[in-house]
C-alpha cells in the first residue's frame, strides 16, 4: 500500500478539535473508574444494556427539548444498526471476553492500535485521509508510549492465550470499521447520530440480556447506580456527541487518536482523585504519546 501526500489530505487539526479530543480522552478515561464500581454488582452484559439504554433515553429527552428532530435518523435506520454492532455490541463483547484472560495493560496496548487500523482502512476507502509518514510515525510512537506507560502491567499480562489477544485486536478493528461507517452520516447532526447509535444498541442488547434471565436485574446499591448514571450520561451520551462531532470535523483517523489518550487520562485521573502514585515510566510513556500526537498533527514536523 503506497504512502502518498495527495492534496486531498486533511490538514492539521484545529484548536477546537484538539480540545474535543483531549476532553473525550479524559471522559473515556474516567469511564474505567465508573465501570470498575458498577461491575462489582452488575453483570457485564447487563451493564452494557444499562449504559446504552440510559444514554439513549437521555439523548431522546435532549432532542425533544433542544432539537434537532430525531426524524433525521429514521432514513438511516439500517446504517445505525450496523454502527451499533461494530461500535458497541461487538467490541464490548470482544473486550469483555479478552479481559477474562489478559491483564488490563495488554488490553490497553492492543486497544491503542485502533488508529493504525483506522489509518489503513481510511487510506483504502477514503479520498481525504491517506497514509503519510507523519501519521505512521506518530501512531507508532503513541502505541510504544502506551506500552511504556503501562510498564509492569504489560509484562504481567503477556502470557495470555493468543485467542484473547486476537479478541482485543478484533475490537480495535471493529472500532476502526465503525469510524468508516460514521463518516457516511454527512449532514446529520452529532446528537442525532449519537442518539441513533445508542437506540440501536439498546434494541440489540435487550434480547441478549433477557435471554440470560432477569433475576436481580435492579438490585444494585445506590453508589453503584450513581456510577451507572455517570457512565451512561457523561461517558456515553455526552461522550458520543463529542465523538461524532470530532469525526465530522477532524476525520476518522484523528478521532481514533482518542484511544491513545484514554489510558493516559485514566492514570492521571487515578493520580489526581484516587491518590494513586505516578511512576516515572508512566510519565515517560505519556511524553511519548504526546510526541506522537504532535508528529501526527504535522505542524511541528513538515510532511514528507
Amino acid at each position: 500500500m503506497a504512502i502518498t501526500t495527495t492534496t486531498a489530505m486533511r490538514g492539521p487539526m484545529a484548536l477546537k478539535d484538539w480540545a474535543q479530543l483531549l476532553l473525550l480522552g479524559a471522559i473515556w478515561g474516567g469511564s474505567f473508574f465508573f465501570a470498575r464500581i458498577a461491575v462489582a454488582e452488575i453483570p457485564p452484559l447487563v451493564l452494557v444494556l444499562f449504559r446504552v439504554a440510559i444514554a439513549a433515553l437521555a439523548l431522546h429527552l435532549y432532542l425533544g427539548l433542544r432539537g434537532p428532530t430525531f426524524r433525521l435518523a429514521l432514513p438511516h435506520a439500517g446504517l445505525f444498526l450496523l454502527l451499533a454492532l461494530v461500535n458497541n455490541v461487538i467490541p464490548f463483547s470482544l473486550i469483555f471476553a479478552g479481559q477474562t484472560e489478559l491483564g488490563a495493560g495488554v488490553a490497553s496496548v492492543l486497544n491503542s492500535t485502533t488508529p493504525f487500523w483506522t489509518l489503513v482502512l481510511a487510506n483504502a476507502l477514503t479520498s481525504d485521509e491517506k497514509l503519510s509518514w507523519n501519521k505512521l510515525a506518530g501512531i507508532a510512537l503513541g502505541i510504544v508510549g502506551t506500552a511504556v506507560m503501562i510498564g509492569p502491567g504489560l509484562l504481567a499480562g503477556l502470557g495470555g492465550p493468543v485467542w484473547a489477544k486476537f479478541a482485543l485486536v478484533g475490537a480495535s478493528l471493529s472500532y476502526a470499521i465503525a469510524l468508516m461507517i460514521a463518516r457516511r452520516f454527512k449532514g446529520v447532526p452529532s446528537p442525532v447520530i449519537a442518539t441513533g447509535q445508542l437506540t440501536a444498541s439498546t434494541i440489540i442488547m435487550i434480547p441478549i440480556v433477557l435471554s440470560h434471565g432477569t433475576a436481580n436485574l435492579f438490585s444494585a446499591s445506590p453508589p453503584v447506580w450513581a456510577a451507572v448514571l455517570a457512565l451512561a450520561l457523561l461517558s456515553t451520551a455526552f461522550a458520543y456527541i463529542l465523538y461524532f462531532n470530532l469525526v465530522a470535523s477532524a476525520g476518522a483517523t484523528n478521532a481514533s487518536l482518542v484511544t491513545l489518550i484514554v489510558p493516559a487520562s485514566a492514570i492521571l485521573l487515578g493520580f489526581l482523585f484516587l491518590g494513586e502514585r505516578l511512576e516515572l515510566f508512566e510519565l515517560g510513556g505519556m511524553a511519548l504519546i504526546a510526541f506522537g500526537l504532535v508528529t501526527i498533527d504535522g505542524r511541528l514536523f513538515g510532511r514528507r
